[in-house]
């Protein structure tokens, strides 16, 4: 009995050993990590993700379905990360870290900001690993299409004016969101 427990733990181990691995490096050959990084009078902004790529697949509305909340990258959940207090789209977003959420449409995407982070970007269900209840800003955008075709998934934070947007590209779709540092 001792001895089928001793082969039984190690079994155990070696199994959750090869789910860590699969999990957190192999995956990540398909969809290698990134930072998008925004510095400008003190105000520091940062975006880490994961950027898959399209490998000649429908994206939106196959890969990533219209209407359906979407980790907004691979792997684990998008994390959004500002030193300062934002607006964006009119409302306010707290100096914080957070979870980046989307819920892509053809005409419009709704952006989530979820105050939990580090997670994993999807449950055992395959459906997104975020808690509702803590949402804290939600906005929606225009969804845009564009000629040029963009392989891998690409977020970054660019310079507008006195202002910014956080911009997500992938496919042909574009989806810009404005942000203006609170004052």
């Amino acid at each position: 009995m001792k001895r089928f427990l001793i082969v039984t733990g190690v079994l155990l181990l070696i199994i959750l050993g090869i789910y860590a691995y699969n999990r957190l490096y192999y995956t990540k050959t398909f969809s290698p990590e990134a930072t998008a990084e925004y510095n400008q009078n003190g105000n520091h902004l940062s975006v880490f993700y994961n950027r898959p790529y399209k490998n000649g697949r429908v994206i939106f509305g196959g890969l990533v379905p219209y209407n359906v909340v979407w980790r907004t990258g691979a792997n684990e959940a998008t994390v959004f990360k500002t030193n300062t207090d934002l607006v964006i789209k009119g409302k306010q977003l707290k100096a914080g870290t957070y979870s980046l959420w989307t819920i892509p449409g053809e005409q419009t995407w709704k952006v989530i900001f979820n105050s939990e982070s580090g997670q994993w970007g999807i449950d055992f269900n395959g459906e997104a690993n975020r808690n509702p209840e803590k949402d804290v800003l939600t906005v929606e955008v225009p969804s845009l299409t564009h000629n040029k075709e963009f392989e891998q998934f690409t977020i970054s934070i660019e310079q507008v004016g006195e202002d910014m947007e956080l911009i997500l590209l992938w496919d042909k779709t574009i989806i810009a969101v404005p942000i203006s540092v609170s004052h």
